[in-house]
Formats: structure tokens, C-alpha cells, sequence
């Protein structure tokens, strides 16, 4: 099943958008994006992973648990769909949440219920996921 992930803003300290699988849309967040021109200046635990259709797979992370693997990422190796409420969370991985809001007071907007958006994804059977910025 392909999942699409839409980003709808960006700045310099995150990314955030919408991932849409059947009927279920969830929040995301990312960390910015620095991919100004395709792959160059992917740069590992810095920037957002570049926009494209990738291959995902279920996979059982020894940290988080039941998550979703995002394969063949140019430059990038273990990049996860899993869950995580502030942009210091990820390293570069896809953050879900089931709302947003700034929830620790810093001006970010942050990601809520992140477990249970987990949940609800991994009802799925994802196997496709391409990202774009709208």
C-alpha cells in the first residue's frame, strides 16, 4: 500500500506536513530541509530526507519498538517513521502525531499523541511512500 507524505512548511529548525495512507491523515515532523537542490547537502542528522518515492517495510526497532523502515534514502541508512513530539527527537526520521501544537512553550510547533499515531499507522501495510512538498 503507498502512503503519501505532503510537506507544508518548512523553516530553519523543522519540517512538518501530512502523511495520508487510505483514510488516515497524520501530523509529521522532520528536521529542516537543507535538500535545496535534490540530494546535495543531504547532510545525515541535519536535514529532512529529499523528496522522492521510497520502498518501507515494518520493522522492530530495539529503541522504538514496531515502526516503519524507510529504505534505499540516498546518503542515509536507518532513517524510521516512528513516534517523537519535539524536533529533537529526530535524527532524521519521520515523526507522527495524531494533532499539533507547541506544547513545551519554545515557538516550535510540536507533534501530540505520537503513540497513538503510531498505533493507527501501523494498521497498515505500507510498502510505498513518496514525499513531496506542496
Amino acid at each position: 500500500m503507498k502512503a503519501k507524505l505532503f510537506r507544508i512548511f518548512k523553516d530553519e529548525k523543522q519540517t512538518l506536513g501530512e502523511i495520508q495512507i487510505g483514510d488516515l491523515s497524520l501530523f509529521t515532523l522532520e528536521l529542516p530541509d537543507l535538500n535545496n537542490d535534490g540530494i546535495d547537502n543531504n547532510e545525515v542528522r541535519k536535514s529532512c530526507i529529499p523528496e522522492g518515492v521510497y520502498r518501507v517495510k515494518k520493522h522492530n526497532s530495539p529503541k522504538f519498538g514496531k515502526t516503519f523502515w524507510v529504505k534505499d534514502v540516498p546518503g542515509r541508512s536507518a532513517i524510521l517513521i516512528h513516534p517523537g513530539n519535539y524536533h529533537y527527537h529526530t535524527l532524521g526520521c519521520i515523526l507522527v502525531g495524531l494533532d499539533q501544537e507547541d506544547l513545551n512553550g519554545d515557538g516550535l510547533i510540536d507533534n501530540k499523541s505520537s503513540k497513538k499515531a503510531m498505533e493507527f499507522l501501523l494498521e497498515y501495510d505500507i510498502t510505498e511512500l513518496e514525499i513531496v512538498t506542496i
